[in-house]
């Protein structure tokens, strides 16, 4: 999509500090961090959410990556929360399947639930 900032972002557009790379996805840096860890990944290609069609194959792939991720961000071992959110009622604000991985201090029950 012409105007998703996350396509713009995966496709080199819009500057960003990348994290991991490959030929489907990519993880980089939230511009508004919650935590001291706090990595996007996303599919290169435009899916809108957890509900639109994309192959088992990508969705898998997308939460492999998000192993790769805690372990290249240091947080593996110590513990990380996976948020996705999906539509209007989640507070989904960019209509670009994304995962959130959240790490890098003790969470309690005042952290973020994005």
């Amino acid at each position: 999509m012409s105007d998703c900032i996350f396509c713009k972002i995966a496709n080199g557009e819009i500057p960003t500090t990348v994290v991991y790379e490959d030929d489907l996805v990519m993880a980089f840096e939230d511009a508004n961090p919650q935590m001291p860890v706090h990595t996007l990944i996303v599919p290169k290609a435009h899916y809108a959410n957890m509900n639109d069609d994309m192959p088992d194959e990508l969705m898998g792939h997308l939460f492999n990556t998000v192993k790769k991720v805690a372990e290249i961000k240091g947080v593996a071992e110590s513990g990380y929360r996976v948020i996705v959110n999906t539509g209007e009622d989640a507070q989904q604000v960019v209509k670009h399947l994304h995962i959130h991985v959240l790490g890098g201090a003790k969470m309690n029950e005042g952290s973020p639930a994005l």
